[in-house]
């Protein structure tokens, strides 16, 4: 976790998709809305495409949480990408439980277009339910 004004701010990394959730996160930045700088996203062309391993190595490397921005029924890859992504985050929740770690630090969730105010709320509720877990435990390479 980062200190930000005195206070604890987890380390979210984003997975997010160029096409769908990407707009609408960038939206949420020209709207001038808030969101924790602690906040990193990658983007990528389908979600379905992360690898439960990324998202492991995510956590045992620093990050508190990762948040998979899926493009939901809108995929213009796979029609069946939100069901695939889901399958990947259930995966690489059970690796975290598997190693000792929180399934709760990884959370899905489809995050549209036009969707800025929805990723805010998002990253705010992740933040605060990481918070109560403490940061991550860093693993050695």
């Amino acid at each position: 976790m980062s200190t930000i004004g005195g206070a604890s701010t987890p380390k979210i990394l984003v997975f997010s998709t160029h096409n769908i959730s990407d707009p609408g996160i960038d939206l949420a930045g020209s709207a001038h809305l808030h969101y924790s700088p602690t906040v990193m996203v990658i983007s990528l062309p389908c979600t379905s495409g992360i690898r439960p391993e990324w998202i492991v190595y995510a956590i045992q490397k620093g990050f508190d949480g990762v948040f998979v921005a899926t493009d939901g029924e809108e995929c213009a890859y796979l029609p069946n990408c939100a069901e695939l992504t889901s399958e990947v985050v259930t995966r690489a929740q059970t690796m975290l439980q598997e190693r000792g770690l929180e399934p709760q630090r990884v959370k899905m969730a489809a995050v549209c277009s036009v969707c800025a105010d929805p990723f805010v709320n998002h990253m705010r509720e992740f933040a605060e339910s990481l918070a109560p877990l403490g940061p991550s435990r860093k693993v050695a390479a």
